[in-house]
């Protein structure tokens, strides 16, 4: 296996991350100013599933190319940046009270789970024996 120009190289998903530390950082920010926490769900999310999940992946990714260069990989990186930020769009509306969002949310957490077990399923297969 190589790595191809489809493959997201190891620095896309850490830049990715890190818009997702400071997009996370912002929402902290504001809700301190404000006084108003209803998005600290949303606030966590961003920080754990952006933020720090991509940084891990992107660590790994770039220590076993294998593991980089596998369309594993790719599936994990599309299905990770669509259901997230739809994921955090549609739980900010269901905390705001827009229950019609539960849809879009539930749909969402789908693809973000499938990329996880696409991750999860490369790291098994692509890093050796334990």
């Amino acid at each position: 296996m190589h790595v191809t120009d489809s493959t997201p190289p190891a620095s896309r998903w850490l830049k990715l991350a890190v818009l997702y530390l400071l997009a996370a950082i912002a929402l902290g920010v504001a809700m301190g100013v404000s006084a108003n926490f209803t998005l600290r769900p949303v606030h966590a999310h961003v920080a754990l599933l952006g933020w720090a999940s991509l940084a891990l992946a992107g660590l790994i990714y770039g220590q076993y190319p294998r593991a980089a260069a596998s369309w594993l990989a790719r599936v994990h990186f599309w299905m990770h940046n669509l259901g997230l930020p739809l994921m955090m769009v549609s739980l900010a509306l269901m905390l705001h009270g827009i229950t019609a969002a539960g849809g879009v949310l539930l749909a969402s957490e789908g693809i973000f789970a499938a990329g996880c077990l696409a991750f999860a399923f490369n790291v098994f297969r692509n890093l050796g024996p334990a």
